[in-house]
C-alpha cells in the first residue's frame, strides 16, 4: 500500500470503511425521525427473511442510500439513482444483506462468538481513534461517529464491528486449514508471470464459408447424426396483466414544489465542496530517531523556502513512493481526505505558499499549496430536467408498487385476471409459446417471469413478478413439451451447422498446408510471404492474456509455452477455426524473483483460494436455509 493511500485511508477510515462494510454487512444509521423510506414503503416492511432473521425496509434503504452516496462521492452527480437501478445495485445490495444474514446464521450454528473485549480491541486499533498511541476518549469517539455522513451511534458502530469480526471468525474457521505447497506456488507464479511474444497466423472458418457448400444429402446425414442438438425445448404460453411503469411515468405530473423538495433533500448531490491541490515532501519517522528526521526535514524546508524547485526536492528527498516521482503532487482533494494535521495545514494556506513542518503519524511533511477551488452548488434550474425524470421514475415506481399490491389482493385464480384488469384500467394479454431462455412477447427478456411460468401448475396464478417493464401477474394457458423435430422444421439451422463444420475443416486443412511450409523454413518471414499469409505479432504477454484475432485461448497458450524460442507449432484448433503460432521471444521469471515475492504471493494465492472456498461453502450452507424475498416490498422501498 502506498503512503498516500494509507494517509487517505487512515484520515477518513470511517467513511471508507463504512462503504466497504456496506458490502461486508455493517448497518448504517439514519436519524430516528425518518420512519418511512420516502418511497411508499413502511419502515417495518419485511424485504426478506433468512432463517427467521428479517431484513426490514428501513435497513435496506439505509444501506442502499449509503452505497448510493459512496458512488456519488466517487463518480459525481451524474451517478444518479435511476442509473444505479439500471446497473442492478438494488439486487446486489439485497444479495449482500441476504448473504450477511446467512453467514451470521451459519456462525451461530457453528457456535462462533465475538466477545466485548474483542470488539474493544478492534476499535482501539483504529488510527482515527488514537492520539499518541492512546484511545482518544469516549466523548471524542462519539463525536467522530456522529460527524460521519450518515451519522452513527456508538452502539450501531460497535454492532457493525461485532458482526464484521463474527464473519472474519467464521471465514477463518472454515478456511484456515487450506494451504499451498512451495511447488504449487512456484508453478502458479511462473504461470502468471512468465511471458511470451508470439507471431500468430489465424485461419478464421467464417472466411472460408464461400468455399464450401452443403447438399441435401449432407444436411440429412448431419441431422441424423446430431438430432439431439436440434431438440425443441419445453415451452409455455401465458396470459398476463402488466402494470406498465413507463405508461404510469408518462402520466406523472411533477410540480415546482416536488422539484424544490427533491433538490433540497439531495443538495449534497449537487454541491461540490472546497478543494485544494498540494504537493508535499514526506520524511518518515517509523523506526527512526524523531529528532534526526526532524533536523533533516528542517534543512529541506530551508531549501524549499529559499527558492529551490519544490518538485525536484520532492523527487530527491520525499519518502512517499506514490507521488515522489511526480514532484510530490497529490492532485485535488477535499476536506477530510487527509489526516487531520495535514488537512488543517493545507486548507489554511494560499496558493504558492509553503508550510512549516507538519507532523503526522507518518512523519514530517513539507506542503506546498498549488491551487484552491471554492465550493459551489449547481442551481435548481440547471438540474431541473434530471430531477424531473428522477421524480417521475420514483413516483411511477411507487404507484406501480401500490397497484401491484392492490392486484395481489384481487387476483387469486385465472378468472380474476380479467375482472381485476378491467376494474383497474388494465388489459389482459397473451403470449405465444416461449422457451425458458427466450424473450416473451410484449414483455421482453424476463428470467423471473419465465421461471414462474414453468413452475406454475394448471389453474394457478402467480403473485406480482418484477420485470423490466413493471409488475406482471400471469397464468399458464398452454404447454408444449420438448421433442425432436422433423428435419423440415429446422432445415435452415442444420444447413448452417453443416456449412460451419465444413468451413472449420477447410480452415484446418489450409492451416496444415501452411504449417508444413513454415516448420522447416530457414527464414520464417520469407516462408510466410511465399505461403501468402500474414502473422500478427503480440507484445510480451502472460498465459492468461488474449491473443489477436483469437481472444483468450488456453489451449494455444499452453502449446506455445511448451515451444522453444523460434519454435513453430503444429495446427492448433480454435473456437473459430485454426491457428499456427511461432515463439518470437520468451521472458521467464528467475528463481530469485520468485524467492523475493514468495511470501506476498503465497498470501495472495491463499486469500484467493480461501475466498473461493468460503463462497462455495456458503452456497451449500444457504441451500439448507429458508430464504424468502418479498419482491413487492423491495419494489416499494427502492421506488
Amino acid at each position: 500500500m502506498t503512503m498516500l493511500d494509507r494517509m487517505r485511508r487512515h484520515s477518513s477510515w470511517l467513511k471508507w470503511s463504512l462503504a466497504l462494510v456496506c458490502l461486508s454487512f455493517v448497518l448504517f444509521y439514519i436519524p430516528d425521525f425518518l420512519q418511512s423510506t420516502g418511497t411508499g414503503a413502511v419502515a417495518s416492511d419485511t424485504v426478506a427473511v433468512v432463517n427467521g432473521q428479517e431484513i426490514r425496509a428501513d435497513e435496506f434503504r439505509r444501506t442502499y442510500q449509503a452505497q448510493m452516496q459512496a458512488y456519488r462521492s466517487a463518480y459525481g452527480a451524474q451517478m444518479n439513482e435511476q442509473l444505479l437501478k439500471q446497473l442492478g445495485i438494488d439486487q446486489q445490495i439485497l444479495q449482500q444483506l441476504v448473504d450477511e444474514r446467512a453467514a451470521v446464521a451459519e456462525a451461530e450454528r457453528l457456535g462462533v462468538k465475538v466477545t466485548d473485549a474483542e470488539v474493544a480491541q478492534r476499535i482501539y486499533a483504529i488510527p482515527a481513534f488514537l492520539e499518541n498511541g492512546a484511545f482518544i476518549g469516549q466523548a471524542r469517539y462519539q463525536q467522530i461517529l456522529l460527524a460521519q455522513n450518515p451519522p452513527l451511534t456508538t452502539s450501531q458502530f460497535e454492532e457493525g464491528i461485532r458482526r464484521s469480526l463474527l464473519l472474519e471468525k467464521l471465514r477463518a474457521s472454515v478456511t484456515d486449514w487450506l494451504s499451498v505447497s512451495d511447488k504449487e506456488l512456484q508453478a502458479e507464479y511462473r504461470r502468471r508471470n512468465d511471458k511470451i511474444k508470439l507471431a500468430v497466423i489465424a485461419f478464421n472458418a467464417d472466411s472460408f464459408r464461400p468455399d464450401v457448400s452443403a447438399s441435401d444429402a449432407d444436411v440429412s446425414s448431419y441431422f441424423e447424426a446430431h438430432k439431439a442438438d436440434f431438440k425443441i425445448p419445453d415451452k409455455r404460453k401465458v396470459k398476463y396483466v402488466l402494470v406498465d411503469v413507463d405508461a404510469l411515468r408518462a402520466k406523472v405530473n411533477v410540480t415546482p414544489a416536488d422539484l424544490t423538495k427533491a433538490y433540497n433533500d439531495n443538495i449534497q448531490q449537487y454541491t461540490s465542496p472546497e478543494q485544494v491541490r498540494a504537493s508535499h515532501i514526506l520524511l518518515k519517522t517509523e523506526g527512526k530517531d524523531d529528532a534526526t528526521v526532524k533536523a533533516k526535514a528542517e534543512e529541506i524546508l530551508k531549501e524549499a523556502k529559499g527558492g529551490a524547485d519544490f518538485a525536484e526536492l520532492a523527487k530527491k528527498y520525499s519518502e512517499d513512493d506514490s507521488n515522489a516521482k511526480n514532484g510530490g503532487d497529490l492532485d485535488y482533494f477535499g476536506r477530510g481526505r487527509m489526516v487531520p494535521e495535514f488537512d488543517t495545514a493545507a486548507f489554511n494556506m494560499e496558493p504558492g505558499q509553503i508550510s512549516d513542518l507538519v507532523k503526522t503519524q507518518f512523519g514530517y511533511h513539507i506542503i506546498k499549496l498549488t491551487d484552491k477551488k471554492a465550493g459551489s452548488t449547481r442551481p435548481l434550474e440547471e438540474v431541473k430536467q434530471q430531477l424531473t425524470e428522477q421524480i417521475q421514475s420514483e413516483k411511477a415506481q411507487a404507484e406501480a408498487g401500490d397497484l401491484a399490491a392492490k392486484l395481489e389482493a384481487q387476483i387469486k385464480k385465472p378468472a380474476d385476471l380479467e375482472t381485476a384488469a378491467k376494474a383497474n384500467g388494465l388489459t389482459v394479454q397473451e403470449t405465444g409459446f416461449f422457451a425458458r431462455d427466450e424473450p416473451i412477447l410484449g414483455v421482453g427478456a424476463s428470467p423471473e417471469m419465465s421461471a414462474r411460468a414453468f413452475a406454475l401448475n394448471d389453474g394457478e396464478v402467480s403473485g406480482a413478478i418484477r420485470t423490466g417493464r413493471g409488475f406482471v401477474f400471469e397464468t399458464v394457458t398452454g404447454k408444449q413439451e420438448s421433442y425432436i423435430p422433423k428435419l423440415e422444421e429446422v432445415k435452415d439451422r442444420v444447413h448452417d451447422a453443416v456449412i460451419k463444420q465444413k468451413a472449420v475443416e477447410f480452415a484446418k486443412n489450409k492451416a496444415a498446408e501452411v504449417a508444413a511450409k513454415l516448420k522447416g523454413a530457414a527464414d520464417f518471414d520469407k516462408a510466410l510471404k511465399a505461403a501468402g499469409v500474414e502473422a500478427k505479432t503480440t507484445e510480451l504477454i502472460t498465459q492468461d492474456a488474449p491473443i489477436p484475432d483469437l481472444g483468450v485461448a488456453p489451449n494455444i497458450m499452453a502449446a506455445a509455452f511448451k515451444l522453444p524460442q523460434g519454435g513453430v507449432s503444429d495446427v492448433l484448433t480454435t473456437d473459430t477455426g485454426a491457428a499456427i503460432v511461432r515463439v518470437v521471444e520468451k521472458a521467464e521469471t528467475s528463481d530469485a524473483d520468485f524467492t523475493s515475492n514468495k511470501d506476498t504471493f503465497r498470501t495472495e494465492i491463499l486469500d484467493d483460494r480461501r475466498n473461493r472456498f468460503f463462497s462455495a461453502y456458503m452456497v451449500k450452507a444457504k441451500q439448507k436455509m429458508k430464504i424468502d424475498v418479498n419482491r413487492e416490498a423491495l419494489a416499494r422501498v427502492i421506488g
